[in-house]
C-alpha cells in the first residue's frame, strides 16, 4: 500500500481499521506535560487490559466469600483454573490442547523442560544458543551444563551473525550442525530475536534438530501473541513462554509451556514430579505413589497462582476474539507504516536492524549519524512521553502492538522522533 506522511492519513487508516475498538479496552500511562502517551514497548511489558482488574477481583471475592471453597466454585474453579488459559494458548501456539499448560515463569520452564530433554553423555553434551541470547536463557543454559559435570567454556555453542552483519542465517547453523552436530544435545533458541527483532526460522531450526539427533527447545518469549506459530506441526521438543510482554498479563504473570505430543506419554522420559502434577482424579487421596498426568500437564509442579493467573486468562479471552490472523494482518501494515516514516523522515540519520523480511511487531533502531548519542536521544524521547526501550550498546527498541496501539501512534512516534532529533542538534 502507498503510505503518507500526514496525520490525516494515520487518522483514515485508524477509522478503516476493524480493530481500533480494542484499543479501549486497554488501560494507557498518563499524559505528561501535556502530551498524550506514545506506548512502544509491548515486547517488553503490555499494557493493562481492563478486563484484568475484574478477573483479579472475581479472584478475591472467592477467596472472601467461599474460602477453600473457591477449589470447587462452578465459575473458573481453581483445582482447574491453569486450564482456562489451554485452549487460548492451543490457537496461539498453534499446538493441540494436552501439548500445552500455563505455569510458573519463563526460565523457571526453561530449567523444568530441560531436566527432562537435555540428557547429556560424554559424547553428546552441548547445548546450542545464539550469541545474543536474552541472558537469563544464557544463564540458564550455562548452569544445566554445570550442574550435569561439564565445562561450560566447552559446551556451550553460539550460532553468530555473519561478520558486520545481525542478522542470524538458517545457513550458518546448519554448518555449525554438521561440523559439531554429533557432540550436541540440545538447541535452546528464540522465535523471535530479542535484540534485532529477528523472527526465526522455527521450523528450518526443529528439521535440523531432527537431522542431527538434537533436542530443539524454543523460547516463545518475543514470540507469542505477535507471529504465526505451528508447535504440533513444527513439533520442537519444548517450548515455553512469558506472557507479559504481547500477551498483556502484567509483570511476572503466569508463563506457559508446550511438550510435543509424542512426549505426553510419561513412560518416554523422566521429569521433574510436583502434587499438581499428579492425575486429577487421585491427585486428592494423598497417595504415595505418583500417578502422572495427561499430557504436558503432567510438567506441573505446584498449586497455580490463582491471582496471577487471572490476568493471564482475561488477556487470552481478547485474543481468542480478536483471532491472531487479524492481529498479524494490522501488525504488518502498523509496523511497516512505522518503518516507512523513519525511512522517509530520517533515512540518513536513524536505521533499523531488524529484517524487513523477518519481523513481528519490533523494530530495533540504531543510529547512523555518528554526531548523535543514541542514549540522549533515547532519553529525549522519554521525557516527549514516548515509551521505547534502550538496549546496549546502541538499539532503541519499538513495537508498536495491533491490540491497542495505532496508526495515529506511529504518526506521533515520527512527530516527536523529529522534535528530540532537532533538540539534539540545538
Amino acid at each position: 500500500m502507498r503510505f503518507e506522511d500526514s496525520r490525516e492519513f494515520a487518522a483514515s487508516l485508524d477509522q478503516a481499521d476493524p480493530l481500533a475498538r480494542y484499543r479501549e479496552q486497554f488501560n494507557f500511562p498518563l499524559f505528561r506535560d501535556g502530551r498524550a502517551p506514545v506506548y512502544l514497548v509491548g515486547n517488553s511489558l503490555g499494557l493493562q487490559p481492563k478486563l484484568a482488574a475484574q478477573y483479579v477481583e472475581e479472584e478475591l471475592g472467592k477467596w472472601k466469600d467461599h474460602a477453600v471453597g473457591g477449589f470447587f466454585h462452578p465459575d473458573r474453579p481453581w483445582l482447574t483454573c491453569a486450564r482456562s488459559c489451554t485452549a487460548g494458548l492451543a490457537e496461539l501456539t498453534g499446538a493441540i490442547a494436552s501439548e500445552v499448560v500455563a505455569m510458573n515463569t519463563l526460565t523457571v520452564n526453561l530449567h523444568l523442560l530441560m531436566a527432562s530433554f537435555y540428557r547429556p553423555t560424554n559424547e553428546r553434551y552441548k547445548i546450542v544458543i545464539e550469541s545474543q541470547a536474552f541472558p537469563s536463557d544464557r544463564y540458564a543454559a550455562a548452569s544445566q551444563i554445570r550442574m550435569q559435570g561439564y565445562d561450560t567454556d566447552v559446551g556451550l555453542l553460539e550460532w553468530t551473525p555473519r561478520n558486520g552483519e545481525t542478522r542470524l542465517h538458517i545457513e550458518d547453523l546448519a554448518a555449525l550442525l554438521e561440523a559439531h552436530g554429533d557432540t550436541v544435545a540440545l538447541l535452546l533458541l528464540p522465535g523471535v530475536q530479542y535484540y534485532t527483532g529477528q523472527v526465526i526460522d522455527m521450523a528450518a531450526v526443529c528439521e535440523l534438530g531432527r537431522k542431527h539427533r538434537c533436542a530443539v527447545g524454543l523460547d516463545l518469549a518475543h514470540a507469542i501473541g505477535n507471529v504465526e506459530l505451528a508447535l504440533h506441526d513444527w513439533a520442537p521438543d519444548f517450548a515455553a513462554w512469558c506472557s507479559y510482554k504481547y500477551l498483556n498479563a502484567g509483570p511476572g504473570a503466569i508463563g506457559g509451556a508446550f511438550v510435543a505430543e509424542k512426549h505426553c506419554n510419561p513412560e518416554n522420559l523422566r521429569q521433574l514430579h510436583g502434587w499438581w502434577g499428579h492425575d486429577e482424579s487421585t491427585r486428592f487421596k494423598m497417595a504415595k505413589s505418583f500417578t502422572p498426568a495427561k499430557g504436558a500437564e503432567l510438567w506441573q509442579m505446584s498449586t497455580p497462582p490463582v491471582l496471577s493467573l487471572a490476568p493471564v486468562v482475561a488477556s487470552l479471552q481478547i485474543f481468542q476474539e480478536v483471532g491472531l490472523a487479524a492481529l498479524r494482518e494490522k501488525s504488518k501494515k502498523l509496523t511497516a507504516y512505522v518503518a516507512w516514516l523513519i525511512a522517509t523522515r530520517f533515512g540518513e540519520r536513524i536505521g533499523s536492524i531488524t529484517p524487513e523480511d523477518a519481523r513481528g511487531c519490533q523494530l530495533s533502531l540504531v543510529v547512523k549519524d555518528k554526531s548523535i548519542n543514541g542514549k540522549a536521544l533515547f532519553d529525549r524521547l522519554c521525557k516527549l512521553n514516548v515509551t521505547p526501550d534502550w538496549r546496549e550498546p546502541d538499539v532503541i527498541r519499538i513495537a508498536p502492538a495491533p491490540l491497542y496501539n495505532s496508526f495515529g501512534d506511529a504518526f506521533e512516534f515520527a512527530e516527536r522522533l523529529d522534535l528530540a532529533l532537532s533538540q539534539s542538534t540545538s
